[in-house]
């Protein structure tokens, strides 16, 4: 049995907030998350991309995201392993 679940978060990220926030560079995209649940996802998300820029406002969460519905030609090719917990797009 896995406990681990895929998340797609998507962020309302303006081009203001991403120049005065350098972790948001590269999130109008979105993110992906492996974690034991939505809250553990924010928790890493807090601990590893947003430790010194608050979290943006969340737009849209897709839980057990299917990788190969992600955008192909930039996010396919750059993330990490989505079966570990952590991010892994961006790829950190």
């Amino acid at each position: 049995m896995n406990l681990l679940r895929r998340y797609w978060l998507e962020f309302e990220v303006s081009e203001a907030d991403v120049s005065r926030y350098s972790s948001y560079a590269g999130l109008q995209r979105g993110c992906g998350v492996t974690a034991y649940s939505q809250e553990d996802a924010l928790v890493l998300l807090r601990e590893h991309l947003f430790r010194n820029d608050p979290l943006p406002p969340i737009s849209k969460v897709i839980e057990d995201v299917d990788i190969s519905t992600l955008e192909k030609n930039h996010i396919l090719p750059n993330i990490g392993v989505p079966s570990w917990r952590g991010i892994w797009y961006p790829n950190l």
